[in-house]
Parts: C-alpha cells; sequence; structure tokens
C-alpha cells in the first residue's frame, strides 16, 4: 500500500487545512488537496490527502472511511495512478502533428 489516499464525499465547503487536520488525528498528513473546479473554483467534493508511512495510511483508511466530516460521510480509499487517457484525452482538438491535410 502506498501512502496516497483517495477521500471521496467532501462538503463543498471545506479547504485543505480542514482536511489536513481531519487526517491529522491518525498520523502524519505530508499534504491535503481538496480538487477544485478550475473555471470556478469550487470545490469538485473530492480530493486527495499523503500520510507519512502505508501504515498511517491504512490507519487512515480503517478509521476515517465512513466517518461524518462535517456534514458529509467521507470515503477514505488508497489512491492509484491515473490511468494513461490516451491521445483523445480531454476533448479538445487533438495533438498538433503538423499535418493539416484535413
Amino acid at each position: 500500500m502506498g501512502t496516497r489516499l483517495f477521500v471521496a464525499g467532501l462538503p463543498y465547503e471545506v479547504k485543505d487545512d480542514q482536511l489536513q487536520d481531519y487526517f491529522a488525528k491518525v498520523g502524519q498528513v505530508t499534504s491535503a488537496k481538496v480538487i477544485t473546479d478550475r473555471y470556478t473554483g469550487r470545490s469538485k467534493g473530492f480530493g486527495f490527502v499523503e500520510m507519512s508511512t502505508p501504515e498511517e495510511a491504512q490507519k487512515a483508511i480503517d478509521e476515517l472511511n465512513g466517518t461524518t466530516f462535517i456534514s458529509r460521510q467521507i470515503i477514505v480509499k488508497e489512491a492509484y495512478p491515473m490511468k494513461d487517457r490516451g491521445d483523445n484525452a480531454g476533448g479538445g482538438a487533438g495533438s498538433d502533428t503538423g499535418d493539416n491535410n484535413g
């Protein structure tokens, strides 16, 4: 098990420091980040917490998963690396290969 955790079900008003403080009850937190919408700045209701050891990460899962944080029940589980989304990720215009023969 790694040390990075995925936290879902966060109340939308939660800030990074509140998330860090909540997880600090079970171990040393090296980082805590609430994910926000890049355009509105509003929380997306999930985030990531990194604990200092795999044992502390497991303890956080065991003790905090399913608990009520402020006003919502949260889900805490191990975070996995992002999967490669391939060449057409994001639905944008695609890559610029210089071949515009169209």
